[in-house]
């Protein structure tokens, strides 16, 4: 299995971006039934939890992005997607997603998100 993301780019303040994260080689009832999420890490800080999308289809966003962001899945395509508007430049980062079986986490390589002001 492997997570293939993308997205990724430099945009100016209050642009958008849509990142979209493919679990390539992952069975769809697995994907189906996994907790997805989107995660980024700033340089010099701790990687953060940015929002999530639980089995039961509920969705969880930090504070920071609530409103702005709105994550997303296809299950026919086994991709994640986290669109991501009104971009600031605290916002900058490098995102992660992450797929979780209930036995099992994997990452995706992360693409980079760059917002200039």
């Amino acid at each position: 299995v492997q997570l293939q993301a993308s997205g990724g780019g430099s945009v100016q303040t209050g642009g958008s971006l849509k990142l979209a994260c493919k679990a390539a080689g992952m069975i769809w009832s697995t994907f189906v039934g996994s907790r997805l999420a989107w995660y980024r890490q700033a340089s010099g800080k701790q990687r953060e939890l940015v929002a999530e999308l639980t089995t039961s289809g509920s969705t969880n966003y930090q504070d920071s992005v609530k409103g702005r962001f709105t994550i997303s899945k296809d299950n026919s395509r086994k991709t994640v997607y986290l669109q991501l508007n009104s971009l600031e430049p605290e916002d900058t980062a490098v995102y992660y997603c992450n797929v979780n079986t209930g036995s099992r986490h994997y990452w995706g390589q992360g693409t980079v998100v760059t917002v200039s002001s």
